[in-house]
């Protein structure tokens, strides 16, 4: 039981920090970067970026912590390492704060920059102003958030193995 804790831990911190790491990127240099674009490139660009990461690449690390951290719950209730759970628990809430950052908020601009009107120079320009700013920042709130739970789950890490063996 305990190594299926431990594993479970490790997985769901592994896949909240390459989360973090990937928000926090786009936060820090790909969202700064594109800024200093027109807006026909920047648009064409994060239309590109917003297909090619619907994959199994980001899918898997992006969901996959969810089913970890509630079994990684339960495991710490049910069996060895109940000091760590606490901080899984929080770990669980932060991350679901920013998995629905990103589908209710980050998804949704995404799929209307997909469908923007960008006939002509002006209408781009719209387009790309009820996107960026809106989009930039809201990236950044699941930047901390998913960054919050790496931190946390690093913690419970430690606390599960400073519980030594059961």
């Amino acid at each position: 039981m305990r190594a299926l804790q431990t594993a479970t831990l490790m997985v769901a911190t592994l896949g909240t920090g390459l989360m973090a790491g990937l928000f926090a990127a786009f936060a820090y240099a790909v969202m700064p970067g594109l800024a200093r674009s027109a807006d026909r490139t920047f648009i064409q660009a994060m239309q590109n970026i917003n297909r090619a990461i619907l994959n199994g690449w980001f899918l898997l690390p992006f969901l996959l912590p969810i089913p970890l951290l509630i079994l990684a719950t339960f495991l710490a209730w049910n069996g060895h390492g109940r000091v760590a759970m606490p901080w899984i628990l929080t770990a669980l809430v932060l991350y679901l704060a920013g998995f629905f950052v990103t589908s209710g908020v980050n998804v949704p601009l995404n799929n209307a920059l997909d469908k923007a009107d960008t006939g002509d120079d002006a209408r781009t320009k719209v387009a790309r102003a009820a996107f960026e700013g809106r989009w930039v920042t809201w990236n950044i709130v699941r930047a901390v958030l998913h960054t919050a739970a790496f931190g946390v789950l690093a913690w419970s890490l430690v606390l599960h193995g400073a519980a030594g063996p059961a």
